[in-house]
């Protein structure tokens, strides 16, 4: 039987509290302020403090309280274009610089984990993809081919009759694996760089909610809820929690509703053969779910978009749980623990972006990807904003176009996500049918 009432609250923080940092009226004048205090924010203050800048971190919530801790702790650093659309839009040479990035970005993440010890829950497990189709397991396969081939990362096509071996369902009939690709506790890792932040000689300070921009001479003034900073360098850090203090950004973000829900605990031999290799999981469909094991190997967390666009309706709940189900019968009686939303922030270009305005610089519209993608990003700026060659980078190009009709509201969801299951349930039913299996 389900739950009748899940908590609200993300599975992670029951294995790590957020920070309750004091609440302290910011220094007036600094060299870097940072607006926003996740992964992004943390990853530039720590840059910036250990080269002697004074950094203030600003955040109107909790650090962490976003996407930073309520994400699914993947270490994907997945690029929604395939490296012919980026060609189309980026050209060759950018295109094939952004696919190298990312694999950068992952090795500078596990680096970074092991360098400063960080106790997050990190393992390198590898990543199951399950094809729904036939063309899709052809795509897979060729995917495959290419990471090994060009990148040199371990990865092969995986049969329908090997399926079972990663992931126990009958629903694919094929799939790849990459073993570059891990899991970890965001919010540990969120709790280590903010220990870390900290401790470089960084301010941290909570609940201060940045009111106003401005560049005045060679600096910027931030008006805040906590009183004026001025500071020679601004960078945002805010991604899929942009507010109204930067309407030039909020113009280029959509902020699009991620859910995950977490079942109850699960006995060990269940488990087995659920994810019998305790393995990152995720298929083709268009809404993009993701899945993966706890930490402990005790539960299975299930994410995937949500096309709610305010409250906490629960039929955004049910459609996960039925999509749970789907891929795993046997679970259609687990209760459900926890059930939690987080915003990420979408761009026109479709891929992570570094860029500068009005003087500010930003690292932000990850996609989906933050847990790499945003302490790569943060470091990257605060390494512009020293000097050298350390900060340049392939995301580093014109800003994103702003999105038409859209001040921040993204009114048009409901609309994309109805279509984008109506083209996954359409392929479900193709996939069963070419393949003989229920759908």
């Amino acid at each position: 039987m389900n739950s009748p009432d899940p908590s609200d609250q993300p599975y992670w923080w029951t294995t790590q509290a957020l920070p309750e940092l004091p609440e302290a009226t910011p220094p007036g004048r600094v060299d870097v302020a940072i607006v926003g205090a996740g992964y992004t924010g943390l990853s530039a203050a720590i840059t910036l403090a250990r080269a002697g800048q004074s950094v203030a971190v600003l955040d109107r919530m909790r650090p962490g309280e976003g996407a930073s801790t309520r994400n699914g702790g993947i270490t994907s650093g997945n690029l929604r274009l395939s490296l012919a659309q980026m060609t189309r839009r980026f050209g060759p040479e950018r295109a094939q610089a952004i696919l190298e990035e990312s694999r950068f970005a992952r090795e500078d993440l596990y680096r970074f984990l092991s360098e400063e010890k960080l106790e997050c829950d990190f393992a390198l497990t590898g990543r199951f993809g399950g094809a729904l189709t036939p063309a899709d397991a052809d795509r897979l396969a060729r995917d495959a081919d290419a990471l090994r081939e060009r990148f040199g990362i371990e990865a092969h096509p995986v049969s329908r009759a090997e399926v079972r071996a990663y992931i126990g369902t009958d629903l694919y009939c094929g799939g790849n694996v990459r073993m570059d690709i891990g899991g970890l506790n965001p919010a540990k890792l969120h709790a280590g760089m903010l220990r870390l932040a900290l401790d470089t000689g960084a301010t941290v300070h909570p609940r201060t909610a940045v009111q106003g921009l401005e560049q005045r001479g060679d600096g910027h003034v931030l008006a805040t809820s906590r009183g004026q900073v001025t500071a020679r360098h601004v960078m945002m850090g805010t991604n899929g929690y942009t507010d109204g203090a930067d309407r030039w950004l909020r113009r280029r973000l959509v902020p699009v509703r991620s859910r995950i829900i977490a079942t109850a605990e699960l006995p060990a031999d269940m488990m087995q053969r659920l994810v019998p290799k305790r393995m990152m999981l995720g298929d083709t469909r268009k809404l993009s779910y993701y899945y993966r094991p706890s930490p402990d190997g005790r539960r299975i967390l299930f994410g995937g978009r949500d096309g709610a666009t305010s409250g906490d309706p629960g039929w955004s709940t049910a459609h996960l749980r039925r999509e749970l189900v789907r891929i795993w019968p046997e679970l259609s009686d687990v209760p459900i623990s926890h059930s939690w939303y987080g915003h990420v922030a979408m761009n026109r270009d479709m891929v992570p972006r570094i860029f500068s305005h009005s003087g500010r610089r930003y690292a932000t519209g990850y996609c989906g990807s933050g847990v790499v993608w945003a302490r790569w990003a943060g470091q990257k700026v605060a390494w512009q904003i020293l000097g050298g060659d350390a900060g340049e980078s392939a995301l580093d190009f014109r800003a994103p176009a702003a999105v038409p009709f859209f001040n921040g509201y993204a009114w048009f969801m409901p609309g994309v996500y109805a279509w984008l299951s109506a083209q996954d349930r359409f392929r479900l039913g193709s996939g069963a049918r070419r393949t003989g299996t229920a759908g």
